[in-house]
């Protein structure tokens, strides 16, 4: 049974959620004083960086956690090393390949009994033109078509909880750029890593939004995050001069692994957000709208009803293909 005492905080006028915590705040902080025993999540990319962070806070207040990763030896080892910093033995590695259909299904399928917790957090970022089996362009398949298979294989399970969160980890980035729904693989247009990472985090924004219209009445709550500026191995396709200018925009506003899991946390366990869904949540708060392409803020395109919908029917297309 999850607790929390202080109640959450509604923005003057609005239904905005502001909550008590910010950018500051780690994932420790905000599952501190929960109960989340006999609760199951699933994290992907938890071997390192902010998903294990993310695994670490579920793990240490009680949740029955599975690291789903593609690298089975990094994730056996995350595994047992959070059981040793947490006590928790109830957290154990699945293989998941977010490329792969095959690997997909062989994950739905081995999974027994409801879910509360989905947190998509894998992902790839800036990578140079690589495109999968079924010729799809590599960031559009991993950070989304992979996660919209996982998380609609898992509906059952989902369902079967009665009041299960998915977090959709997302990016500042999509502010770059919305989903080219007339050529979402680079088939005819020139091929831009950012453009690609950025149209493969709206569409982690847009999958929230429909999600959430779906499947809310089914007690199936969605929401997309912005974790923040953290280096992570999610980093390792950008030279130099990207790494700088990374630096130069961020600033002193670089976040700690502990501190970028927190929004993701906040979303898939407190109880403070009960209810909430279809929205983009940065610094543990509900974002306002951007003014500019870097930043903070949410696209109004990342949240358009009409483009989350066309974004649902081209994936179930492209997934049957």
């Amino acid at each position: 049974m999850t607790t929390f005492l202080t109640p959450p905080i509604v923005h003057p006028n609005t239904s905005r959620f502001v909550g008590p915590f910010d950018r500051r705040t780690t994932a420790a902080e905000v599952v501190h004083g929960l109960d989340l025993g006999g609760r199951r999540a699933v994290v992907t990319g938890a071997a390192s960086g902010i998903g294990l962070e993310t695994a670490r806070a579920l793990a240490a207040a009680g949740a029955c956690v599975t690291l789903a990763v593609r690298d089975v030896d990094a994730g056996a080892a995350a595994a047992t090393a959070l059981t040793a910093a947490t006590g928790n033995e109830l957290v154990s590695v699945a293989p998941l390949d977010l490329t792969d259909r095959t690997s997909i299904r062989a994950f739905v399928s081995t999974w027994d009994g409801p879910l509360h917790m989905l947190v998509n957090n894998a992902g790839v970022m800036a990578t140079p033109l690589t495109r999968t089996a079924e010729r799809w362009e590599l960031q559009f398949a991993t950070n989304h078509l992979g996660h919209f298979a996982l998380t609609t294989g898992l509906f059952p399970a989902l369902l079967a909880a009665g009041d299960a969160r998915v977090v959709s980890v997302s990016s500042g980035a999509h502010l770059r750029a919305p989903v080219d729904f007339d050529d979402v693989h680079f088939h005819g247009r020139p091929y831009d890593p950012w453009l690609a990472y950025a149209q493969s985090k709206t569409a982690n924004v847009l999958f929230a939004v429909e999600a959430n219209r779906r499947w809310s009445g089914d007690g199936i709550h969605v929401n997309a995050v912005m974790p923040g500026g953290i280096r992570t191995g999610l980093q390792r396709h950008l030279d130099a001069r990207e790494l700088a200018a990374m630096d130069a925009r961020a600033g002193d506003l670089w976040k700690t692994a502990e501190q970028g899991a927190a929004t993701s946390v906040l979303l898939a366990a407190s109880p403070l957000v009960e209810g909430i869904g279809g929205r983009y949540f940065e610094d543990c708060a509900e974002a306002l709208p951007a003014t500019g392409v870097y930043g903070r803020g949410v696209a109004p395109y990342a949240l358009n009803p009409e483009a989350a919908e066309r974004l649902w029917d081209l994936s179930v297309a492209t997934l049957r293909a």
